[in-house]
């Protein structure tokens, strides 16, 4: 038990209590859904584009698709990196403070992202955004 003491001193470890542990592990799920994803929309930007233009072209403009492809992939590339830099924040600091703003902002991204399946009548997917929004708030209520 020293010994854990001692490490804790010497690399301002906190403590670890399931709480905790259960806060890193969803920001650990959303550094691995938003960082693949919005780099998955940077390398094949064409091909998420033209999907896109398929699925909401009856709905949207295609300007308005190509300004929320972007933003998207924006919010999604920076909730991951923060959601990621979080966890190490609440690892080696008694702060939450960034993984839950990264938890926020992929949020926002998941609400963008459930419009346009809910428009384009896609319920399937949309159920499927809404259980990463739910545990989500369960994140930003954990924090």
């Amino acid at each position: 038990m020293k010994s854990i003491l001692l490490c804790r001193e010497k690399f301002n470890f906190t403590i670890m209590v399931p709480e905790k542990i259960t806060f890193i592990s969803v920001l650990a799920f959303f550094s691995i859904v938003f960082i693949q994803s919005g780099v998955d929309k940077v390398f094949d930007y064409k091909g998420n584009l033209s999907f896109l233009n398929d699925l909401l072209g009856g709905f949207f403009s295609r300007p308005l698709i190509t300004f929320a492809l972007i933003s998207v992939t924006i919010l999604e590339l920076t909730s991951g990196t923060m959601c990621l830099i979080g966890i190490f924040d609440a690892i080696f600091n008694p702060s939450y403070f960034i993984g839950k703003l990264g938890l926020i902002i992929g949020s926002l991204a998941l609400l963008v992202l459930l419009f346009g399946q809910r428009v384009s009548k896609n319920y399937d997917g949309a159920k499927t955004i809404a259980v990463y929004f739910i545990l989500a708030m369960l994140g930003i209520i954990w924090a």
